[in-house]
């Protein structure tokens, strides 16, 4: 088991290097490519009125002359031990993990995701915990009663989740219970868990339910489907003549056998809703990473959205981690290749 983790954790490293080496290519060696010169890169990161002395000094302070592979360099130090910026006159450091500076407000990037993680991380935890309950719990209940009248509801239901986008749900979601029935507060409003838990949960309510419809509506169909294929195997029937209650042979046969998809969707699911919920932070008016995420593409803040970028691979990455990992403690035959 130490030996699978090990190689789990050093395949996971380098998948995380190799997704910055992407990320750092797209920004900067695309563009290369397409015949691109470092003054009209710097350029295209000055803003709608570049002079030329701006366009200078972000060339230098990007050190867009310098060869490709010494720029990437650069960054990876950066991420790791952090990257001294030379303005001309004074020597700044940027303390690792090294985003660089805001082309807006320049300011470090790293210190603003921090800011912004933990709102980002109540949506996604929230948001995970009912999709995760209620999309098992109906997909369950559907397969035990096929053909029913519940089972029918719960799928036009999920049905009706999986095709509505989240904006459309969001922005209904707050016609009516936030400004025809004032239940709730309006999009914008965040309060930290620190500082009153109560009041940050009845602010992120109507986010975690707009969010969770669309995500439990996927996880009950893939329930479902995965609970009417077990429910037919032959263990199944050997638990059952057995005498074992139906309620073991369900939860412990049934629902264990079919829950290792659904293992690996919510792992690669909330590992991308850490990385920012785009659509649902831009709708509730969130001040969380995906709003982050979308300020700084309108603003061509070059620096923010590869920090996002790179902050959203992270938590991929770790997220398929732990999924490996429960495989590996659910099931031996994972560590060890398939082998008996």
């Amino acid at each position: 088991m130490l030996n699978y983790i090990i190689r789990r954790i050093i395949a996971g490293a380098g998948l995380l290097l190799v997704v910055s080496l992407v990320v750092f290519a797209i920004f900067f060696l695309v563009p290369r490519l397409a015949g691109a010169t470092p003054d009209s890169l710097a350029t295209r990161y000055v803003g709608r009125a570049p002079t030329p002395e701006a366009v200078a000094a972000v060339r230098d302070r990007l050190n867009l002359d310098d060869p490709i592979i010494v720029q990437y360099g650069r960054f990876v130090r950066g991420l790791f031990v952090g990257y001294d910026y030379d303005s001309g006159t004074d020597v700044i450091h940027c303390d690792a993990p090294c985003f660089g500076y805001s082309f807006v407000t320049n300011s470090e990037i790293w210190p603003q995701l921090l800011d912004r993680l933990p709102v980002t991380a109540s949506l996604a935890v929230g948001a995970a915990v009912i999709w995760l309950v209620a999309g098992v719990a109906v997909g369950v209940l559907s397969a035990l009663r096929r053909g029913s009248l519940l089972d029918r509801a719960a799928m036009m239901t999920a049905l009706a989740g999986v095709s509505l986008p989240i904006f459309f749900t969001g922005l209904v979601s707050l016609a009516l219970f936030a400004y025809y029935l004032p239940i709730f507060p309006p999009g914008g409003s965040y309060t930290p868990f620190t500082e009153n838990p109560l009041a940050w949960a009845h602010g992120l309510v109507l986010p975690w339910v707009t969010l969770a419809f669309l995500y439990a509506a996927m996880y009950a169909r893939l329930t479902r489907a995965g609970m009417l294929d077990t429910m037919g195997e032959d263990f199944i029937r050997t638990a059952r003549a057995k005498g074992l209650p139906e309620r073991t042979v369900v939860a412990k046969h049934g629902l264990r056998a079919a829950i290792t998809p659904i293992i690996t969707i919510f792992g690669l699911d909330f590992g991308l809703m850490l990385g920012g919920a785009v659509l649902t932070e831009s709708t509730f008016s969130l001040p969380g990473l995906g709003k982050f995420a979308v300020d700084a593409i309108r603003g061509n803040d070059l620096p923010a959205v590869l920090g996002v970028t790179l902050l959203t691979a992270f938590f991929v990455v770790i997220a398929n981690l732990v999924v490996d990992l429960l495989y590996a403690w659910a099931d031996p035959r994972v560590r060890t290749g398939g082998r008996a």
